[in-house]
């Protein structure tokens, strides 16, 4: 983070600088070494004016587009400020103008958002069946929201709160009452009313919904043309997937990528989609995180899980590749699309997976180079 420059000059070019998904040299040797990530709180996107505030500090400094939030921290923007932060792998968080939020948690079991003021978009991108759990509080409620959707939450004058589902679901937590898609609420101190939206507003849009369409559209063509070489790449230098198993339990993770300066989400199975449409085809096949990532406890490869006994890889429970036994509806496994900007990979089935050590319970050494996963 850095301290806001009062001089005149620094500050104009401060309010004119936008960096929204930019290729900055600063934001990619800064986070050259985070390539992966799991974890909440970075900064995405900034346009216009915007501000961070720790919870320890007792100023505000000027919001980079290399920052990460930590558990307590405030961002703050101006009347003409956008600012996108990534939320649990496949969620974003993006602000509006004359807006604040406090990142309450930034743990992934526990991730809660708090709006302070303004207005506030969130997109969850999933599948059908994989629950969520991304809380967000308001002076007056507090929300969770538990399937892939696109919400926005507004502190509006007159002290209260109004929450639009335009896609998803949401459960209020003080009376556990869930809301589907189309649905208006309106929260106040003492009352709570839920309403369908009707087609006019609907249609209405305000300037961070259509923001907030762009950089969705712009995300998912980011994540289409990351190839499987910066995947195996990334793997290599930083992490194994299939050790490290903060990232098995996850649904993806974030990726970096260094051409377009900014994170995308790379799945761990095909068939994720952004609620405004655009589909998220490069993946990478993690065995483990198939019953993680939806709700279950960790299924290795080839042992038996749920209600099937088949292998994660090669779909044997009946013709389908879900190692619970279930139906056709379930993710199945992706293969990273073949080249930069090319088209949309096509579903096929997983590569082989390696035995499981029965001492240590870890995979069993490859012995040859796989074509879905790094060596």
């Amino acid at each position: 983070m850095r301290k806001i420059n009062c001089l005149p000059v620094l500050s104009v070019f401060a309010a004119a600088l936008v960096l929204c998904c930019s290729g900055l040299s600063l934001a990619q040797s800064t986070r050259d070494k985070y390539v992966i990530s799991a974890k909440a709180g970075g900064i995405n996107a900034i346009s216009g004016q915007a501000t961070v505030r720790g919870r320890s500090d007792s100023g505000w400094e000027q919001l980079m587009i290399t920052d990460n939030l930590n558990a307590g921290d405030h961002v703050r923007t101006a009347f003409d400020g956008r600012v996108e932060i990534l939320l649990n792998p496949g969620s974003y968080l993006r602000v509006g103008g004359n807006s604040e939020v406090e990142l309450s948690n930034n743990s992934l079991a526990n991730l809660e958002v708090k709006l302070v003021k303004g207005t506030a978009i969130v997109e969850a991108t999933g599948v059908d069946g994989v629950e969520l759990n991304i809380n967000i509080s308001t002076p007056h409620t507090k929300i969770a929201i538990v399937r892939h959707g696109l919400y926005r939450l507004s502190v509006i004058p007159g002290n209260a709160t109004e929450l639009i589902v335009r896609k998803g679901r949401v459960v209020l937590s003080d009376s556990q009452t869930k809301v589907k898609d189309g649905n208006k609420v309106i929260f106040s101190q003492t009352n709570v009313s839920v309403a369908k939206m009707t087609k006019e507003e609907k249609k209405q849009e305000a300037e961070i919904d259509a923001w907030s369409k762009e950089r969705a559209e712009t995300l998912a063509m980011v994540n289409r043309r990351t190839t499987h070489r910066m995947l195996n790449t990334a793997f290599a230098s930083n992490i194994d997937p299939f050790r490290d198993y903060r990232y098995a339990r996850g649904l993806g993770l974030w990726f970096f990528n260094s051409y377009a300066g900014c994170y995308t989400f790379i799945p761990w199975y095909y068939g994720w989609r952004s609620p405004y449409g655009s589909s998220y085809t490069t993946g990478y096949y993690n065995p483990y995180a198939w019953q993680a990532g939806r709700g279950g406890a960790t299924v290795y490869p080839g042992t038996s899980g749920g209600s099937g006994s088949g292998s994660a890889s090669t779909g044997s429970n009946g013709g389908s590749s879900n190692p619970n036994g279930g139906g056709s509806s379930a993710p199945r496994p992706v293969t990273p699309s073949g080249g930069y900007g090319g088209g949309a990979s096509q579903p096929s089935a997983a590569p082989a997976v390696r035995g499981i050590d029965s001492d240590t319970g870890r995979p069993m050494p490859r012995k040859s180079l796989e074509v879905n996963r790094p060596n």
